[in-house]
């Protein structure tokens, strides 16, 4: 990684200093809910409530036109000055996860602050509006509910998902959301989006393992969630010789193993994730009667990824018959691969070439919500790296050097698509 930023500075209009973003990301990151270490933010919570009215004021203060939406999503615009209907729109979501790091999704927010306030200070206004949102929710936290932000600027949320669900100590979703002053809406926020582009950080390790600093997003991966149940008879550990067994943890142990093996084989960039098994009675001395495990298969290519959860369902059918147990298999989630847009996507890979960025072109292997707006506006993102690819962690970390690139590739962008 380069360390010091006079090995890379070349003529950019954008010209942001690691000292400016380090202090922008402790003053948004002090804003919590509860003491350090980490951001806790969460959807509707008083420093939630805090964090958008203080980013309203800031964004006030470089002479843009700030209004939430019905839910809280936040809006800072500069009207252009031909075009002012056509919009380019940057930003990213303002809630974190509990103890979260400093910079997963704020970052977003502060890098489109500072991207603007260096071309209004250079450029002057633009040609078409430039936008920044501080979306209300993405991570899911408090509330069993992820893109609220984002799904009701498009209004894709269903309030019936949101009327009957509480938080961990009960609160209701409606009551929380009433308290902050904020209340449903039934129709998109906008119509007018022409572009967005959302700067994130990676959340994982490619970029760190190249030598990279800027990763210009080409998808985001498609993503199936499994639940499978395995049914056999639970018996006594010792008297139950094993060719008499229906053993469910055997049988779990067989698909699991062969399909990562599988996986493995298939190679980049699928990746297949067993995160959670659950056997019963889960005695020491009984053999298991019935286990539920989880399966998390994600790709870029929506065809591939159904190909090969298909063998995978059929291989672990054959497995169930094999060895007398019953297989129940729940396939909960099955989210399609989103592409970014190839213009915005030549246009960063141009801006990223034309100032000897050390860029690479790459996929998404997390959800972000960009891949809510990707289908309805043409949305780009650019990736800055994440040291040891540690995320949703007081220890997530980038080095400020980096976030420049991120920035200057971001700046450069809004520029060549807004003046």
């Amino acid at each position: 990684m380069i360390n010091n930023i006079s090995e890379f500075r070349r003529d950019f209009v954008i010209k942001i200093e690691p000292q400016t973003i380090d202090e922008l990301m402790d003053w948004i990151s002090s804003i919590s809910d509860a003491e350090g270490p980490g951001t806790t933010r969460l959807l509707y919570s008083p420093s939630w409530i805090e964090a958008q009215h203080a980013l309203k004021a800031k964004f006030e203060a470089l002479g843009m036109t700030t209004e939430f939406d019905a839910v809280g999503n936040l809006y800072a615009t500069i009207e252009g000055t031909e075009t002012p209907d056509e919009i380019i729109a940057t930003g990213s979501h303002v809630d974190t996860v509990v103890k979260g790091g400093r910079l997963d999704g704020q970052l977003g927010i502060m890098s489109s602050y500072m991207a603007i306030k260096a071309l209004l200070e250079t450029e002057g206004k633009p040609k078409k509006s430039l936008q920044i949102i501080s979306m209300a929710e993405e991570e899911g936290s408090r509330f069993p509910y992820a893109f609220w932000g984002s799904k009701n600027i498009f209004g894709l949320a269903d309030r019936a998902d949101v009327e009957e669900i509480a938080d961990g100590e009960g609160v209701k979703f409606v009551d929380a959301m009433h308290d902050a002053g904020f209340d449903f809406q039934d129709k998109p926020t906008h119509n007018k989006l022409s572009a967005f582009i959302e700067l994130h950080i990676e959340q994982g390790n490619f970029l760190e393992q190249t030598k990279k600093q800027v990763g210009v997003v080409n998808a985001i991966v498609g993503q199936k969630r499994y639940t499978i149940t395995l049914k056999g008879e639970a018996n006594h550990a010792g008297t139950t010789l094993m060719e008499y067994r229906k053993d469910t943890v055997e049988a779990a142990s067989r698909m699991i193993v062969q399909a990562i093996d599988k996986a493995k084989a298939e190679g980049n960039p699928l990746v297949l994730t067993f995160g959670r098994v659950e056997p019963k009675p889960n005695t020491v001395n009984v053999v298991p009667g019935e286990t539920l495990f989880s399966m998390d298969c994600r790709h870029t290519d929506a065809s591939i990824l159904d190909r090969f959860t298909k063998e995978i369902e059929n291989d672990m059918k054959q497995i169930a018959s094999d060895m007398g147990i019953e297989i129940t298999i729940d396939n909960w989630m099955d989210e399609k691969p989103v592409p970014m847009d190839a213009n915005i996507i030549d246009t960063i890979e141009a801006v990223c070439k034309d100032n000897d960025l050390n860029y690479q072109v790459m996929h998404s292997g997390a959800g972000h919500d960009s891949q809510i707006f990707a289908a309805h506006v043409p949305t780009g993102m650019i990736f800055v790296p994440s040291i040891k690819g540690i995320s949703h962690n007081p220890a997530e970390h980038t080095e400020a050097v980096d976030i420049v690139q991120g920035i200057e590739a971001l700046g450069e962008t809004l520029r060549r698509l807004a003046y």
